[in-house]
């Protein structure tokens, strides 16, 4: 994917002196709540209003979105507040009902990533507009496909382009409704640092309690913005209520956070800096190094397993290894969650060379 410098002018045409903000609420319920957040919202930094107005839910029976009849209402946001405006899009009905409305900027959802017939759909729908598009990442963890989403839209001559972070499902606990898997997202920006990033912490965290430590977590890794589900009555929200906060709390959010700036020219930053990187790089090297020496001991046991015909999954040894990690890794200030991510990798290439051992 080339010319991905074109692909941000959108964003460096609004000449922000701050992070993108796109904010509204999960779902355009009514006319009237619509506009009163809008009117809420339009004297802050928000960029972007918001609303659902086709809504993909799990299970038929919960609200579904109010439909077309929602695009009516988002361009009175627009004509009363000046606000531009975007929506979800999922087919290519939604896309030319958008056009028709006048909708500034579209995005597809991760249930909607994860078809590139539907997203073929949509870029062939969109081809050759100028309308904003960004992607959010699919359900789960699957770099390629997000990807290729972006590339089906630059095929279609649609420049103005971005993604959107959200979190990946995952069947592991978790603190947080879609785990963040931040690795990808960093993995994404390295291959293409000047493709937009935008982080949905309401996605990520599930709860409004969470959004500020994730929002400050996606702009130190130099996000370029956030999207932030905002509703006047969130415990009454028709969907989604737990993650959506109020334009005050919202406003409030936008002023605590930091913005860090890429580097610093400074000679003894950077000394410091390049003496801390080459600690870790020597640490890593170690890390490696051991991971290397456990897979050969893992090996012999492989070796004696397939000599007595023994199974190569012990579960109860499995447990207490990982139940100590986990104490272990709390007294040196690690997380569970990293420990059992971490631990887990581990003994999946031991059986993986344990596998290759008995039946090769």
């Amino acid at each position: 994917m080339e010319n991905t410098k074109e692909m941000r002018k959108w964003l460096d045409d609004l000449g922000l002196n701050h992070p993108l903000v796109i904010a509204g609420p999960c779902s355009a319920e009514t006319e009237e709540q619509v506009l009163k957040i809008a009117h809420e919202l339009k004297d802050t930094d928000v960029n972007y209003y918001r609303a659902g107005i086709w809504k993909p839910r799990t299970r038929p029976g919960n609200f579904e979105g109010v439909g077309a009849l929602g695009l009516k209402w988002l361009q009175k946001v627009k004509a009363e507040t000046g606000l531009k405006t975007a929506t979800e899009v999922a087919n290519r009905n939604h896309v030319e009902l958008a056009l028709e409305h006048d909708i500034d900027l579209l995005w597809i959802g991760a249930r909607s990533t994860v078809s590139p017939f539907i997203v073929q759909e949509i870029a062939d729908a969109l081809k050759g507009t100028d309308k904003i598009v960004l992607v959010k990442n699919p359900v789960n963890p699957d770099l390629p496909l997000w990807l290729g989403a972006i590339e089906r839209l630059a095929s279609s001559d649609i420049m103005n382009l971005g993604v959107i972070h959200r979190g990946f499902s995952t069947y592991e606990k978790s603190k947080y409704r879609n785990n963040p898997e931040w690795q990808i997202a960093i993995e994404l920006q390295t291959k293409f640092p000047d493709l937009p990033l935008i982080n949905d912490p309401s996605h990520i965290t599930g709860k409004r309690n969470m959004i500020f430590d994730v929002s400050q977590t996606a702009l130190d890794l130099n996000f370029d913005g956030l999207m932030i589900e905002t509703h006047f009555d969130p415990d009454n929200a028709w969907s989604d209520a737990a993650q959506q906060v109020t334009p005050k709390s919202l406003v409030q959010i936008m002023e605590d956070l930091r913005i860090r700036k890429e580097t610093d020219p400074e000679a003894e930053y950077n000394n410091t800096l390049n003496n801390l990187r080459a600690q870790i790089d020597v640490v890593d090297n170690q890390i490696i190094e051991l991971l290397g020496k456990r897979m050969k001991v893992a090996d012999g046991i492989g070796e004696l397993k397939k000599q007595k015909n023994v199974a190569v999954l012990q579960s109860k040894r499995w447990n207490e290894i990982l139940g100590k990690m986990v104490l272990e890794g709390e007294d040196k200030g690690l997380s569970e969650e990293f420990i059992l991510r971490l631990f887990k990798a581990i003994h999946q290439e031991s059986i993986n060379h344990q596998e290759k051992i008995i039946n090769g």
